[in-house]
């Protein structure tokens, strides 16, 4: 294993948004000892769960001599993993994480100590942990483990009756968490790589060098669009859109030929997925400290509000954040009187966003002062007239650019709108009505496009700055 050296970091600080899916709080664990005689460490377990499914992640970091060599190194690492999939394989016989929508992961982090503040003591009791723990300098060992560490180092480890357990270092575990972006993209890279690892484990041949190749192999293919695809096209089967999405159709032809604009699409998702986090952060009023009561305020008030928002894929999050982004280049007396647009989130066909842009002018239709306080009105309305029978829950946005010594600031108010899902009976009433609004549409030859069909296909501007905080 190359020796490469990086600073320590907080795993689970390097993802915020997971924290929002975060069940518990991590919660200490002590691993099998037959495999970790003299070895200081520690483990710590997390329970996320995730739109996809349940991402189960065990955090184990193994303390060593800053001048230990690399034979003992690699032999440390393989005994602290062999440790951590006889846990696993204990937890599975218990019916934990066995569930056929879990993943499983283990992060695995080794970091050198000065001599100085080694403890020689074995990891057994949890004073003597404690004091080894706390005594810094320290560098961690980046490191990467690829297909063939487990199709030979570790091949007897894993068979057919235990789930999966993923390892990845604690830096490769960073980079896929900053390049994934969001909770749906992270868990299909996850699900990839488990394909990917039982495939090398039934060939015997490994299906990737790194963990890295394999995920620079996963966002640059076509998987990165395929849910998107599939919600396209049953929102012009709900008669929803009379054609595909333009920017869709242009990104996934990009990355299925690996067109050299492909890279520059999948940054402007990889930004619009950071703005789209902060502005969710911003939308969404919980305050963990302070006490609510449930039956006076919104579901936008709690956690579950706030995840609604951060549910969206790296394309969903791409079309909100470029339909909010369009907005200046609107006519002036659109911008002066406001407008609204409907938009849907590609990631989940249930999913519908009313965003109303607020205009200037003080007896503007869409004025902030008239609009705000009808969002739940407004809210229970769409979600009455869609005819979509997998709706579940309509987001209302307000929108305000707000102008200030020379820069412009995006406030948004927002109102969640949880849905119920309808009855077999309202279902085949829905269907009736969408094939009544299809018949209607296709006789009248004249009628205009709808606003958000002339929007333009991808250009994804990034000047406007978050408001400042107070």
């Amino acid at each position: 294993m190359p020796r490469s050296n990086v600073t320590p970091s907080n795993i689970t600080a390097t993802h915020k948004e997971l924290t929002y899916y975060l069940q518990a709080d991590g919660l200490e664990i002590d691993l099998p000892v037959s495999f970790l005689p003299k070895l200081s460490y520690s483990a710590q377990q997390y329970w996320y769960l995730l739109p996809l499914g349940e991402l189960r992640l065990l955090e184990l970091t193994v303390y060593l001599p800053i001048n230990t060599n690399d034979v003992d190194l690699e032999e440390s690492r393989i005994a602290a993993i062999k440790s951590a999939l006889t846990w696993h394989k204990q937890l599975s016989l218990q019916g934990v994480g066995s569930s056929t929508n879990t993943a499983n992961v283990l992060i695995v982090d080794i970091q050198l100590m000065n001599k100085n503040a080694v403890n020689n003591n074995s990891f057994g009791a949890q004073s003597d942990k404690d004091s080894y723990i706390a005594k810094p300098p320290m560098t961690s060992i980046a490191h990467s483990f690829g297909a063939s560490y487990f199709t030979k180092e570790l091949a007897w480890d894993i068979n057919n009756e235990t789930p999966l357990l993923q390892v990845f270092s604690a830096q490769d575990w960073q980079n896929i968490l900053t390049t994934t972006q969001t909770p749906n993209d992270l868990w299909r890279f996850l699900d990839y790589h488990r394909q990917q690892l039982q495939k090398s484990m039934v060939s015997d041949t490994p299906s990737f060098d790194s963990e890295q190749a394999l995920l620079a192999e996963f966002m640059n293919s076509a998987m990165l669009f395929t849910r998107a695809i599939e919600t396209d096209n049953a929102l012009i089967k709900a008669g929803l859109q009379d054609k595909p999405n333009a920017a869709l159709v242009t990104m996934s032809l990009a990355q299925k030929s690996r067109n050299a604009t492909a890279q520059l699409y999948l940054q402007h998702m990889q930004q619009a997925a950071v703005l789209w986090s902060e502005l969710s952060e911003q939308m969404n009023k919980w305050a963990p400290q302070q006490p609510i009561n449930k039956a006076e305020v919104n579901i936008s008030s709690y956690p579950l509000g706030l995840q609604q928002l951060l549910n969206e894929s790296l394309f969903s999050r791409h079309e909100l954040i470029r339909t909010l982004y369009n907005h200046p280049k609107q006519t002036p007396a659109m911008i002066e009187s406001g407008y609204v647009i409907h938009q849907h989130s590609y990631e989940s066909l249930g999913r519908h966003y009313l965003l109303i842009f607020y205009g200037k002018s003080a007896d503007a239709k869409h004025n902030r002062a008239l609009i705000k306080p009808n969002f739940a009105k407004i809210a229970q309305d769409v979600a009455t007239r869609l005819p979509l029978a997998e709706l579940h829950h309509v987001i209302v946005l307000g929108i305000d650019f707000i102008a200030e010594q020379g820069e412009t600031y995006i406030d948004i108010d927002t109102w969640i709108e949880p849905v119920t899902a309808m009855t077999p009976k309202e279902r085949r009433l829905t269907k009736q009505l969408q094939r009544m609004s299809q018949q209607q549409a296709q006789a009248s030859t004249g009628s205009q496009k709808s606003s958000k069909d002339k929007l333009p296909e991808i250009k994804l501007n990034i000047n406007i700055p978050a408001r400042k905080k107070s």
